[in-house]
């Protein structure tokens, strides 16, 4: 609303909440905050677990950053925003979502400090970035490089990454599947490494216990041999992979066939299974003993196969047909007319196992498979899933240090040699970019702080123990969270990735940035519910729309 010669203008729609200057900034900050607060205690190996429940009544129950993120309804947009970070992270590294939030959150928090004091949103967002950029030089600096044929080291990795999502009873067992997994996918070219993390199947099986969990050297389908009379178990498999239907084809155009007499009808129906039986035949011919089937399998077909001792297995997910593919060297066909020998897999077994309540089809002993799964075994639907989230982020993490080749120690040590170091250099700033940087240094230290709370030790005497331990120039010193001496990290095996570190930082500084130059928030009124709309997601202007 705007006045003109006395006369009121309306900019606006009516219902618009808008808030400015310094009360948008307070409720953006405010936000971002709740949302980080609300995924704290999670961190650390000693963290706490949240219990989720959607309006269905579905339960989940984590301790993993994203996933905690993901489940909640979350309505105010700079909430969304923080809840982005943790997403970025995990497509990018796979761990590390709780500590981007918390960062992202603890800037925030220091920035408000700095607006209090009547420094412009401007000059901190540059301090920060800056400060930023400083951190990644030192990050660089103080990494441990790690090669391939350090297996030890990976594993320990790995092991870092799934301490505290209820894999710690075969921890070690884990670790072992997770690099041998990792290392089997990976390929080198031009003297790089590179992992495609989605040729590793997770394949989850409720019933017998964590231990059992195992490592195929090729895949496993959920899915069961579609006809009683074919053979469960074949060994020698010649594979064939065909993305269509063993199915007599329909006419793409509109067409109508008048049948005179039953001859007629005789002679169709005979044509039809003639052209099913030389689909059959053509397969048979090349050699094939396994059809995995992208789609339909005629009944018919299913006789002829069965009769011809062909296991197959019909409505594969497209992303398990490439899967197989990669695994038993095959060829995924498009047509079977042009079909041969050489276009066929290899695999030592191919059979159809009970495994808990269903049956599941292994494919086995392929020579070097580029995809391989993981059954995880544990007592509840719960557990399994949460072992499960804990291996896919050990994956992408082993597969991170691969590429970059690069690790950092653990356990809070490398925010504490940050925080310190960013403090010497922020006086070269000068200017008041000096203050933003040295609250950035602080705000790094909310992450050893958070470990040493959620261990239920005194934050204040650790930090001050870690500290000393830095400033004594032992890089490596990190919060050891069951005896809670601080320790040198790189002997106790607390490994992670250098890009979990980098991303984290980089990603909260962004959105910290982002949210400190927001001066004018204008929300939509919501759409009233009931006239073929569900409602806008406006409702910025109150704390209250937080969906949790």
């Amino acid at each position: 609303m705007a006045t003109l010669q006395g006369q009121p203008v309306l900019i606006l729609k009516e219902g618009t909440q808008r808030t400015v200057g310094r009360d948008a900034q307070r409720m953006n900050i405010l936000a971002a905050r709740v949302i980080a607060e609300a995924v704290r205690s999670t961190l650390g190996p000693r963290g706490m677990d949240k219990m989720l429940v959607d309006s269905l009544g579905d339960v989940v129950i984590t301790n993993d950053g994203v996933t905690i993120l993901k489940e909640i309804d979350v309505e105010h947009p700079a909430a969304k925003m923080v809840v982005e970070i943790a997403k970025t992270q995990e497509n990018e590294v796979g761990d590390g979502t709780t500590t981007a939030v918390v960062i992202a959150g603890e800037l925030l928090k220091k920035a408000e400090d700095l607006l209090d004091n009547e420094i412009h949103p401007t000059i901190i967002a540059n301090g920060y970035r800056l400060a930023a950029e400083k951190a990644m030089e030192i990050l660089n600096e103080i990494a441990i490089d790690v090669s391939k044929d350090d297996e030890e080291t990976l594993k320990k990795i790995a092991a870092t990454a799934m301490t505290g999502k209820g894999a710690e009873v075969a921890i070690n067992k884990l670790s072992e599947i997770v690099v041998k997994a990792v290392k089997q996918v990976a390929e080198e070219e031009n003297g790089r490494i590179e992992v495609d993390t989605d040729n590793i199947k997770i394949e989850k099986r409720t019933g017998a216990s964590v231990e059992e969990t195992e490592l195929i050297e090729g895949i496993v389908l959920d899915k069961e041999v579609v006809h009683p009379g074919m053979p469960k178990r074949i060994k020698d498999a010649k594979i064939l992979v065909y993305n269509g239907a063993l199915e007599v084809k329909e006419t793409e155009t509109d067409a109508k066939i008048n049948i005179t007499d039953p001859e007629m009808l005789q002679k169709f129906i005979e044509q039809e299974e003639k052209m099913i039986k030389d689909m059959v035949d053509k397969i048979t011919e090349a050699g094939a003993n396994v059809v995995f089937c992208q789609k339909g399998i005629d009944d018919l077909a299913q006789y002829y196969l069965a009769k011809a001792g062909v296991l197959a297995v019909r409505r594969v997910k497209k992303s398990d047909i490439e899967k197989i593919a990669k695994a038993c060297g095959a060829r995924i066909l498009t047509d079977l007319r042009d079909i041969s020998s050489d276009d066929l897999g290899e695999a030592d077994l191919v059979e159809e196992k009970k495994v808990g309540d269903e049956k599941m089809v292994f494919v086995t002993g392929c020579k070097n498979p580029k995809a391989v799964t993981v059954l995880v075994r544990g007592g509840t639907e719960h557990i399994v899933d949460e072992i499960a989230r804990g291996l896919e982020d050990a994956i992408k993490v082993v597969a991170v240090a691969l590429e970059d080749g690069k690790v950092v120690a653990g356990a809070g040590g490398p925010e504490i040699e940050l925080s310190l170091r960013l403090r010497d250099w922020a006086p070269s700033l000068g200017g008041r970019e000096q203050l933003a940087a040295e609250a950035f240094a602080s705000a790094l230290e909310v992450i050893p702080k958070t470990l040493a709370e959620n261990a239920g030790l005194d934050p204040i005497d650790v930090l001050v123990e870690l500290k000393k331990a830095h400033e004594d120039g032992k890089v490596y010193s990190g919060v050891d969270v069951d005896t809670g001496k601080v320790v040198d990290m790189k002997d106790t095996g607390v490994l992670e990735p250098l890009r979990i570190k980098t991303q984290a930082i980089e990603s909260a500084t962004e959105v910290a940035v982002m949210l400190l130059r927001i001066d004018d928030v204008i929300a939509a009124k919501e759409l009233s519910k009931g006239k073929g709309d569900e409602g806008d997601e406006g409702g910025m202007g109150d704390m209250g729309g937080m969906g949790f």
